[in-house]
């Protein structure tokens, strides 16, 4: 189970940490939750990566992040991976999503925030948190 831990998680910018942490509890509640109540949850995962990577894609097109490309790309694969995953949930097929959910989220996320999250919060560090105030920062969901 996907676990938040400050002193492993923390990026230091309170918007990403955040809605980090709400991508936390959502797969948690995944991982335990029956399969009566597994297609609902997945869809609001599916919606908070939606409006997390589309806010995120934003703050780094206005902050200039040079490593936008690298990081877009890799929010499109998840996010085309979590939709392919949704449509088998829609079939009432859970087996694969509640794996996926269970380890193919956790190893994800952890590898991702520790590289590229990682770089753009000290992207945003350098240039200062104008951008995130000037665009409303990201969205958080609870």
């Amino acid at each position: 189970m996907l676990t938040w831990d400050d002193t492993l998680h923390a990026l230091g910018v309170t918007e990403m940490d955040a809605i980090h942490c709400e991508f936390v509890a959502l797969v948690n509640l995944l991982a335990k939750c029956d399969d009566s109540e597994f297609s609902v949850l997945f869809e609001k995962l599916l919606e908070h990566c939606r409006l997390h990577f589309t806010s995120e894609g934003r703050l780094m097109r206005i902050s200039r992040f040079p490593a936008l490309n690298e990081h877009e790309g890799e929010h499109h694969r998840i996010y085309g991976d979590l939709v392919q995953m949704n449509r088998a949930v829609q079939r009432g097929r859970l087996m694969l999503p509640r794996v996926f959910v269970k380890q193919g989220l956790e190893e994800w996320f952890n590898q991702h925030l520790t590289s590229m999250d990682a770089a753009l919060a000290a992207h945003f560090k350098r240039v200062g948190e104008a951008p995130l105030a000037m665009s409303g920062g990201l969205p958080v969901l609870m």
